[in-house]
């Protein structure tokens, strides 16, 4: 579904990828693991069209999104690419509900059926009692959830999760980890997720270890 071919990354005089090519199945959960500096972030932000790679390709189900306009590539990401970070960047001013439904109203989908989706998907992660919360009412785990709520509100081809459990507690991580195979196997989406932390990376169906701008180890 996802493929790059010799994705080049350049800030100045400093060379971030070196030439990185990968493919990624509809439905697989892919991690990206490697030292700080490696290129993972970079990489991440490539896919999800955030930034553009200097030299290389990248396409989607065969198009090659790295010749679409800037209004198609936002267009394309709306619809297309949910994602989940470590600083969950919820809007303080608004209610969970109201930052679920952010991306559908981006999308210009109706306003009522934006609202009935983040209803269930509030409902999906347990947190139907939260929807009118702010973010500082809720926990850190809380927050989290609602950001994957968020990324999963326009049904997305694919969820990029860069850090998702890096400001949880353990227990928190873990739920936050088996729901991304929860969610998985429900919609049969696809995540690609950066992490230093090793029991996700080990969870998933594909590890990709990256050193010095490219990937050296692809393991299943």
């Amino acid at each position: 579904m996802i493929k790059t071919a010799q994705i080049k990354k350049y800030y100045g005089d400093l060379q971030v990828l070196k030439g990185v090519d990968i493919e990624i199945k509809k439905g697989e959960i892919v991690s990206i693991v490697g030292s700080s500096g490696a290129g993972k972030t970079t990489l991440l932000q490539i896919l999800g069209t955030l930034d553009l790679p200097n030299s290389g390709n990248l396409f989607f189900n065969d198009k090659d999104v790295s010749s679409f306009s800037k209004k198609e590539l936002a267009n394309f990401r709306n619809k297309n690419i949910g994602f989940i970070f470590q600083f969950h960047h919820l809007l303080p001013e608004f209610t969970a509900l109201e930052n679920i439904c952010i991306p559908a109203f981006i999308a210009k989908k109706n306003k009522k059926e934006a609202e009935e989706k983040a209803l269930k998907l509030l409902k999906r992660l347990g947190l139907e009692n939260r929807a009118n919360h702010k973010p500082n009412q809720l926990s850190g785990g809380e927050q989290q959830r609602v950001s994957v709520a968020r990324a999963l509100i326009n049904d997305p081809l694919v969820i990029l999760a860069d850090e998702p459990s890096g400001n949880l507690d353990s227990k928190n991580a873990k739920e936050l980890h088996q729901l991304f195979f929860d969610l998985r196997d429900e919609f049969q989406q696809t995540f690609i997720i950066v992490t230093h932390n090793e029991e996700l990376a080990e969870m998933a169906d594909r590890k990709l270890t990256m050193k010095d701008g490219v990937i050296i180890v692809d393991s299943f």
